[in-house]
């Protein structure tokens, strides 16, 4: 069994852990930022294929105590390295962090993590001199109160490098995020759904392969895809897993408006990348004009407040005119990220909950109001009411 860790934004850590609950895996620690859990080698495709709302699945290595450097790196030296690394593998020292640790220089960590290394490796294989010639196995450094963990990344870039976003407007939203934001939400697809300030579509995207069960991860490639440790078959036979349980039948559609033209043809294009073009329909409209006599729809949205688009008084209005139109939609939920301070002064209505994320390094926070949910009998015919928002088209 291998000890993987998935890396997640401040504030999501549950959402992650039960992401890794639904693959089957067992956790074995939560803490801020990361979730520890146990697998097989075949833990590492399908989490890098399926976590949507992780940053990254690090292949842990070693946990131990270090106060000096002169510890560190022999405790770093002292870790099966060979067992990871093959010969001819780069190893870079891609990145550390160090919080409340007496060793605090990040550039001298890196460098003594990066030898030790080099010294275990270079022996394992009788090497004096490593070629770094082959498949990447970044290394990751974590110094938490002279606590030191050290794992090797398997997922190359971000995990939320989805590959379709191939333009974004002014202030997007990480996937990760907005995946996560509509987990949140606990929508399903038999229910209306809409982001009324969609941008360039990311949140109606992430929705839309929600709904079909899309691995997020099937249009990208991953660092372990190149390990031979981890094997051609296991890739081939995740990414069949993932293809065999995908939705194809096109039985919803989730929908997003805005009043920028060029954010809306940017947001079809990304949906088409996506794969998801057939279950998503993005139309021109201001918020303010937003109607509709469905019922126990959900709003999902991250409008502007302030801090890159939109100045304060803009944000104000925005946000009032926002109260309006979703407290006039009847038995609707809605779930609004905003760092603007006033959300729910403007707004006009105290959240039922919030949860405190950041959006990149911004605080803000989500906002949840609950609608009731449809009725058991006459669950569809309840939801439709009347086709069409005005988006009443």
């Amino acid at each position: 069994m291998l000890e993987l860790i998935a890396t997640t934004a401040f504030g999501l850590e549950s959402v992650v852990k039960q992401e890794i609950k639904e693959l089957g895996y067992a956790i074995t620690k939560v803490e801020d930022g990361r979730v520890h859990f146990e697998g097989d080698a075949r833990a590492i495709p399908r989490a890098n294929l399926w976590l949507r709302c992780a940053d990254r699945v690090l292949l842990s290595v070693g946990n131990f105590t270090a106060v000096t450097f002169d510890e560190l790196f022999e405790k770093t030296r002292a870790l099966p390295w060979e067992d990871y690394i093959p010969e001819d593998g780069a190893f870079p020292a891609a990145k550390i962090s160090s919080v409340k640790s007496k060793l605090f220089s990040k550039s001298d960590g890196q460098r003594i993590v990066k030898k030790a290394v080099a010294v275990r490796l270079g022996e394992a294989y009788g090497e004096g001199h490593l070629p770094e010639t082959g498949a990447a196995y970044p290394i990751y450094i974590k110094l938490l109160k002279d606590q030191v963990t050290l794992a090797i990344n398997t997922s190359g870039p971000g995990l939320n490098k989805r590959g379709y976003r191939a333009h974004g407007n002014g202030a997007p939203l990480k996937e990760t995020l907005a995946a996560a934001l509509v987990k949140l939400s606990r929508w399903r697809p038999d229910r209306f759904f809409l982001d009324p300030l969609c941008g360039s579509g990311t949140i109606v995207i992430e929705a839309a392969m929600i709904g079909r069960n899309q691995a997020p991860g099937m249009h990208r490639h991953f660092d372990s895809e190149a390990w031979p440790e981890v094997g051609r078959l296991l890739w081939d036979q995740a990414r069949e897993e993932a293809q065999d349980v995908l939705k194809r039948s096109p039985n919803f559609r989730v929908l997003g408006s805005d009043i920028d033209p060029k954010a809306l043809k940017q947001a079809r294009l990304n949906a088409d990348l996506a794969g998801v073009s057939d279950y998503t329909a993005f139309q021109r409209l201001p918020v303010q004009e937003v109607r509709t006599r469905r019922r126990y729809g959900v709003i999902v949205t991250n409008p502007p407040y302030g801090s890159r688009l939109l100045d304060h008084d803009q944000v104000s209005e925005l946000t009032k005119d926002m109260g309006e139109v979703f407290r006039a939609l009847p038995d609707w939920s809605y779930f609004i990220l905003s760092g603007y301070e006033d959300f729910e002064k403007d707004f006009g209505q105290r959240a039922t909950k919030n949860r405190k994320l950041y959006n990149s390094m911004i605080k803000t926070y989500f906002y949840q109001y609950y609608g009731p949910l449809p009725p058991r009998r006459g669950r569809l015919e309840a939801i439709a009411g009347n086709k069409g928002v005005n988006h009443e088209k």
